[in-house]
């Protein structure tokens, strides 16, 4: 990048009802990461919130007008995104958060290995019949997270489809729960759906774990203080920002950008996982 150009700022938009972002930690502690790492070298996250891609894509377009950033950090790549290539078009070089398209630099989250870890938990408790209930089923790491999921020969998995916040995590929950054949444990992909879905089964008169196992995605404040306390599968979030911040500063400096991977998450055990009766 000409040094002509060069700003202090790194952009990243979200496309999240601001509802969500609010409430849910896991951006929040993941953006902290990286302005940890932009900040010892004088430089900042630029954050935007949008409702759509079409939003996100439009404010690309006006940052690259006006020079306002430096680089973009994708996040919640989805399938048959346009934004990769418009970002291409536009001359903004861009780290990924999750799986990458077209060779783009990336810092990838393990969610085979995680998922095959959740469900080794469950399956190593005595449960086979185990439900899943995603975020939008077109970000590539629901995807991931589902074929892990399906394939694992030892379940009888069943998979429905949220969007992270709170009022489908109840919903969904007490759907599966007063079905013909209710699971004996549900996997959350994050930890507000996983909060609601406590709750939701509280008021049918189900015992946790008792009656149902619960496991959340992502650890948070959240899940150590619901009662009882959430079971999860943990990362280090602040760490995975911190090197979506170093392969930013590298790409900017104009050094090769190695693929990373973060830890596979592992499971922390606590009160909503048991045997099923």
């Amino acid at each position: 990048m000409d040094d002509a150009w060069r700003t202090s700022a790194v952009g990243l938009v979200l496309a999240r009802p601001p509802r969500l972002l609010g409430t849910e930690p896991f951006f929040m502690e993941f953006i902290a990461g990286i302005e940890e790492r932009l900040a010892a070298h004088g430089r900042s996250v630029l954050l935007h919130v949008v409702a759509h891609h079409a939003a996100e894509i439009a404010a690309y377009r006006r940052w690259a007008q006006q020079r306002l950033v430096d680089a973009i950090v994708l996040v919640n790549p989805s399938i048959d995104d346009p934004r990769p290539a418009v970002l291409r078009e536009l001359r903004l070089p861009v780290v990924v958060a999750g799986e990458p398209t077209h060779d783009t630099p990336a810092v990838r989250r393990d969610d085979i290995g995680s998922m095959r870890a959740a469900l080794a938990h469950l399956v190593g408790l005595g449960h086979h019949r185990i439900a899943r209930i995603t975020g939008p089923g077109t970000l590539l790491h629901t995807r991931t997270r589902t074929t892990a999921m399906l394939a694992a020969a030892a379940v009888d998995a069943v998979v429905v489809e949220g969007d992270y916040s709170a009022e489908s995590g109840a919903r969904l929950t007490a759907r599966l729960m007063t079905g013909p054949e209710p699971p004996t444990a549900i996997i959350y992909d994050n930890d507000l759906m996983a909060v609601a879905g406590l709750h939701a089964v509280k008021e049918l008169g189900h015992r946790v774990p008792r009656d149902v196992s619960l496991i959340a995605w992502d650890d948070s404040s959240l899940c150590r203080l619901a009662s009882p306390a959430l079971t999860t599968m943990s990362l280090d979030v602040h760490s995975f920002g911190e090197s979506v911040g170093d392969c930013v500063l590298r790409l900017i400096d104009g050094g090769s950008v190695p693929e990373r991977w973060c830890a596979t998450e592992t499971v922390v055990a606590r009160e909503t996982t048991t045997a099923p009766r």
